[in-house]
């Protein structure tokens, strides 16, 4: 496989560039580079551009099978204060991409979606053909893409979107911004876990290997399994937390680590249960495989590792 993957810096593409560069013919990132040096262990890889997808100029697609777009301003508080960026880099500039990718003869095309689009789910659990019901500007960008994904997939030109859980664990350039990552690593610095929601709302994750392993299965994908155009949920229905429990599953897990509500905890909009089924169905071999426990732990002791000296300023 010749591959290139749009926002190869970030959480996720840290860890995937290892196993891609190692099973690749070829692999290419492309990356404005504004998290290159936010990183905790040194790592390169063979061939980087540096490069905004919103001007995406030098790129002969005609040497790659395969288009991996991670690239997006992801966050929720981001996506409120960056309307306009949010819009062209997470949805135009990933739609221009894919249709040169089509033009050139690219043969797939994976797109990094979430699960966010389900917004609030009550008490059901969401299946892939349920209601969708985005709450933010995020999650609005990842299906207005997979709409017009949709409308460009083919025969010859097989797309798959990623509805991923929420991302956990450790990566060289790990976000603290996301609940376990954000447990664990308060944990450590403040020696105690602090709910600013009151806990109630369910929010489904995945370790970030885990995520590997799927888009590792993506890259295979063919139209026989799943379709030219295929949007399906990533997780494990085992991995759906309420997360007043997942506090507890962290607190528990480093030896019961104070568990503290803020001053004013309210209940967070955002709260849904996702059914897993048909990624088991069609990827059984790529499975998530990480523990919860495992995970935790993981994030703990890298982050407390001696080699992280100012840990004050890492977080």
């Amino acid at each position: 496989m010749n591959i290139i993957c749009f926002g190869n810096l970030g959480y996720l593409g840290t860890v995937l560039n290892k196993e891609l560069e190692s099973k690749s013919s070829d692999y290419v990132g492309f990356d404005t580079g504004f998290f290159r040096d936010c990183i905790l262990k040194k790592e390169t890889i063979k061939k980087q551009i540096i490069g905004d997808v919103r001007r995406v100029k030098n790129v002969d697609f005609t040497n790659f099978d395969t288009v991996i777009y991670l690239a997006a301003l992801s966050n929720d508080p981001l996506g409120l204060k960056f309307t306009q960026a949010t819009h062209e880099i997470n949805f135009k500039s990933c739609l221009k991409i894919s249709k040169l990718a089509k033009a050139s003869g690219v043969k797939r095309f994976i797109f990094a979606s979430s699960c966010s689009i389900y917004g609030k789910s009550g008490d059901k659990i969401i299946a892939e053909s349920d209601k969708l019901n985005p709450l933010t500007n995020y999650a609005k960008s990842k299906i207005d893409t997979e709409k017009q994904l949709k409308e460009i997939a083919s025969k010859n030109f097989t797309v798959t979107c990623l509805r991923f859980a929420t991302a956990c664990g450790f990566s060289n350039r790990i976000r603290l911004d996301i609940v376990l990552n954000n447990f664990v690593s308060s944990s450590i610095l403040e020696k105690k876990i602090v709910l600013n929601s009151n806990g109630e709302s369910f929010r489904p994750l995945i370790h970030v290997k885990d995520m590997v392993r799927a888009i590792t299965w993506a890259c295979k994908r063919d139209e026989n399994n799943g379709g030219s155009f295929l949007s399906i949920n990533v997780g494990s229905n085992d991995w759906n937390f309420k997360i007043i429990d997942l506090a507890k599953i962290v607190s528990k897990t480093l030896g019961n680590i104070p568990l503290k509500f803020g001053d004013d905890p309210v209940a967070d909009p955002r709260s849904y249960k996702v059914d897993f089924n048909l990624f088991k169905e069609l990827a059984p071999n790529f499975q998530p495989i990480e523990k919860i426990e495992d995970t935790i732990i993981e994030i703990f002791n890298e982050l407390s590792s001696e080699k992280i000296k100012d840990k004050k300023n890492t977080f």
